[in-house]
């Protein structure tokens, strides 16, 4: 398929999305598990979000946190899923040359708020395991609003360059991208000149980000262990390990595949095209689907509002 006409000498004005190089003939049967995941992804996050803004005992630290967790996965999910969706079914895989960098920034910048309130919610358990009688006092509403206002200033401030140095970049008429949207590595790759300024800065926005969080996750909950096992009694250690392990499994769930696929994108080199770009699909579909399973089922106040919507309504 040929490239869309050129709007400038240096780019084009469409680029064109493969979605998962290997398994065209495949994809449109993949779409099916994946609509299914937005879905559930969605629903979750909207129904959250309703129940911690109508339910005044839910005002606190640690739900104010996952309203954020919330916005920030129906954000990354619904900027890529429609697309790709649009893609495997229907074929349609051209996608703008200015859409595709807003669709970048918005990938990599609420990637980076998601890893920021990941870090928060491990100092809101850190304090609220080993401070409990300050808990109140250090992780009050003003403070919080402060720490979520600096998780989103720092993705946004950092990632808008990705967007300014990419469009300045020639691409002498590339425009395929191997991809299932327009992440940052992969568009990159199309550029015909030096691409080093942003391939650096990439990285260095990595680091920043992820080294920073990872780094202070790790001391949380280095932390949290040493506290819960000097707890007196197995009863109470017990509950401590079941509220630290679904936010352990939501971290995971999130850096695990994004870590994969930064990582294949530098050195694995030997990592099958197909198996990169489903992990990276899947980094964007199984946190957001995730993170209101987990914390539906181990918050009471959730789940108790949820069965009584369905109760309600007859289901």
């Amino acid at each position: 398929m040929s490239c869309p006409n050129t709007s400038t000498r240096s780019h084009p004005a469409a680029f064109l999305l493969v979605g998962i190089p290997g398994l065209q003939e495949t994809q449109f049967w993949i779409a099916f598990p994946f609509c299914i995941m937005y879905v559930i992804a969605v629903l979750g996050n909207v129904i959250v979000l309703f129940i911690i803004y109508t339910e005044p005992s839910l005002h606190e630290p640690m739900y104010l946190f996952l309203a954020m967790l919330a916005v920030t996965d129906l954000v990354l999910s619904m900027s890529t899923l429609p697309k790709m969706l649009s893609i495997f079914w229907l074929g349609s895989r051209e996608i703008g040359f200015h859409a595709c960098l807003t669709q970048m920034f918005f990938v990599h910048a609420f990637s980076s708020v998601e890893s920021g309130v990941l870090m928060a919610m491990a100092l809101d358990r850190y304090v609220a395991i080993c401070c409990p009688l300050r808990h109140s006092t250090i992780l009050s509403i003003p403070a919080i609003v402060t720490m979520e206002s600096l998780v989103l200033a720092r993705g946004v401030l950092l990632v808008s360059p990705f967007s300014l140095l990419v469009s300045r970049l020639p691409f002498c008429q590339h425009c395929l991208i191997s991809h299932s949207y327009c992440e940052h590595m992969a568009v990159v790759k199309l550029v015909c000149g030096d691409a080093a300024g942003s391939i650096i800065y990439g990285l260095f926005v990595a680091f920043m980000v992820v080294g920073i969080d990872l780094f202070i996750i790790s001391v949380s909950y280095a932390m949290i262990l040493r506290a819960i096992l000097r707890l007196p009694y197995m009863d109470t250690r017990l509950k401590a390990f079941s509220t630290c392990a679904s936010h352990l499994c939501v971290i995971l769930a999130f850096y695990i595949p994004g870590l994969f696929t930064f990582l294949t994108h530098r050195f694995g080199h030997n990592v099958p095209h197909q198996v990169h770009i489903l992990v990276a699909n899947l980094y964007l579909l199984v946190p957001p689907m995730l993170n209101p399973i987990v914390y539906g089922v181990q918050t009471k106040q959730i789940r108790e509002r949820v069965l009584g919507i369905f109760q309600h309504r007859g289901i």
